[in-house]
Order: structure tokens, then sequence, then C-alpha cells
């Protein structure tokens, strides 16, 4: 089994979301072993956003790829092919502004290309990559899953659910720690209640499992 191990957070060393997908792969690595991990760090190696040389040779236009275009897909070809490759996906996903960092979505944005994570048909799009399991490590400084307005206005887990559904895949875990700039005390709670939600994300069945249960 492969697993894709991907941090997104600028804050190196004092990230939540960095301490929590660490836990989530080590305790992953524990209940599946012989677990191959790669890893990934986008806040030091992240595509640059997406652009018309990114998306040249995709559409089949030049005929001869510029050098730009070549170095483009070149990148697009690294990141796809080893997000396809991986079994598991653990990400890191902070929430930035309401929304994800800006470069995890230069990351999907590479990764979203028909015929290789999705594909048109006569009905709609169609996900090529189901199969795998995603678990997404999400951090957030205040309240966001307890208040209806709290919800709408949060672009960061709804985001994530739907372009990995995008793309196929069903079986979405999120392992929730909020209201961490809220003092000492809602910090360290937050942080506790993360070591349940890690249990359940990672042990065997959680896929057939009400998925409420592991964002609770």
């Amino acid at each position: 089994m492969k697993l894709l191990h991907i941090d997104s957070s600028v804050l190196g060393a004092n990230s939540a979301s960095r301490q929590l997908t660490a836990g989530i792969v080590a305790q992953w690595q524990a209940v599946h072993p012989g677990t191959s991990v790669d890893y990934l760090d986008l806040a030091v190696d992240a595509p640059s956003h997406f652009g018309p040389d990114a998306l040249g040779i995709k559409v089949g236009q030049p005929a001869e790829p510029t050098e730009a275009q070549k170095r483009e897909n070149e990148v697009s070809e690294r990141l796809i092919s080893q997000f396809l490759a991986a079994d598991v996906i653990v990400v890191g996903a902070p929430l930035y502004n309401f929304s994800i960092p800006t470069q995890l979505k230069a990351w999907i944005d590479r990764l979203a290309q028909a015929g290789r994570t999705f594909k048109y048909t006569d009905k709609g799009a169609v996900g090529l990559a189901g199969g795998k399991t995603v678990i997404v490590a999400s951090t957030r400084g205040g309240l966001y899953s307890t208040t209806e307005a709290g919800q709408a206005a949060e672009h960061q887990e709804s985001y994530l659910k739907v372009i990995f559904g995008f793309f196929g895949i069903t079986d979405v875990r999120f392992v929730r720690a909020e209201g961490l700039a809220m003092g000492d005390e809602a910090r360290k709670a937050a942080f506790d209640g993360t070591r349940a939600q890690i249990a359940a994300a990672t042990r065997e069945g959680a896929a057939n499992q009400d998925r409420a249960a592991l964002v609770a």
C-alpha cells in the first residue's frame, strides 16, 4: 500500500496541521504495516499557479510545445503520477482566509486533468481516480462547524470534499481541530479531540462508517 503525505501550511514547526498529518500517518502505518510513504511539502516545493504554459500540451496546442510548456508539463506529470500511484492521501489543509492555502490549490489544479482524474460524458463529468482514501487534517483558528453561519463561511473542507469527489474519490475523511486561536484551553481541547478522530479515520473499515463520526 502506498500513502502520499502532503503538507501545505507555511508555519513550519509551528503548524497545527503538520502536527496532525504526522500523527495520522504514524497511526496509519501502525494499523497498516508495510505501508510505504511518499512525502510532499507544498510550502517548500509548490508548483507555480496554473497558466497557459501548463495547459498548452494538455489541449494539444501548439503542435510543437515551447520549452516553457515542456517544463510545466513535467511538473504536472510528476504530481499527477505521484497522486495516481497512491492508495491513501493524507492532506494537511489549514483554513486560510476561509479557504485552503494557495499552494494546495496549485497542486489540485495540476491534478485536474481530463482523461486522467476525470472525463466528460454525455451525462456530465465522471471521476477516474476512485478507490483511494483521502484523510484531510483540517485546522481552523475559529469555530466553523457548530453554526450555520460558520458552515456557510468556510470553503475549505467543503471544497476538498467536492474536488476529490469530482475525481471519483468517495472515501474522504476529516480529522478536524478548530478554535485553535481562541485561547490555550480551547486549543488543548481541540487537539485532545483529534485523538479519537485519528483512530477512527485510520482503522480498518472506516470507509463504511458514517463520515460525520470522523469529524465529531
